[in-house]
């Protein structure tokens, strides 16, 4: 099998495969990620809460949106843990937890929870965001936010440097 992508592979985070994504809509997040900084957008017409990136408010379609941070704090709402992957580029980072987070600001987006053991990872887990390298990218990813829960033994310690650990199993 080559290790090399053509344009009809299917896109993936693994191996910094990040699909070109940047556009006028999400390139403030991508920036704002750049700096370990998860942000979202509020309607100035009708206050709704608005996630994924977008340029209207999809209540009320005002162009009016303005940009918050996220404190990155919420809890899982559902998971599946991907224990079997046909995907050779996702082979040595089974098991993994793909995941729908609801922010404590009112938003849900889908991540994974990462250094936690996939046995340990419930419907209602307090997470915080994290951040992992994919190319020149970073992404947002969620851990447990009580450090007392299992370690996963696959993911390897974070590097000395403090660098996010890239190629965990889990990013």
């Amino acid at each position: 099998m080559s290790d090399r992508t053509t344009p009809t592979d299917p896109p993936s985070f693994a191996a910094g495969l990040l699909p070109a994504v940047l556009d006028r809509d999400t390139a403030p997040f991508w920036a704002a990620a750049r700096q370990r900084r998860l942000t979202y957008q509020t309607c100035d017409a009708c206050a709704a809460v608005v996630f994924f990136p977008r340029r209207h408010c999809p209540g009320c379609l005002s162009a009016a949106l303005t940009w918050h941070d996220s404190a990155g704090l919420g809890e899982v709402y559902t998971y599946s843990v991907v224990r079997n992957s046909r995907d050779p580029r996702f082979a040595d980072r089974v098991p993994y937890c793909v995941a729908w987070i609801d922010l404590d600001e009112g938003f849900r987006m889908m991540s994974n929870v990462v250094e936690v053991d996939p046995d340990a990872i419930t419907v209602g887990l307090r997470v915080r965001v994290d951040w992992r390298a994919s190319g020149d990218q970073l992404l947002p990813v969620f851990v447990p936010a009580d450090p007392a829960l299992p370690a996963d033994p696959a993911v390897p310690a974070e590097p000395a440097d403090g660098a996010p650990a890239v190629g965990s199993g889990d990013d």
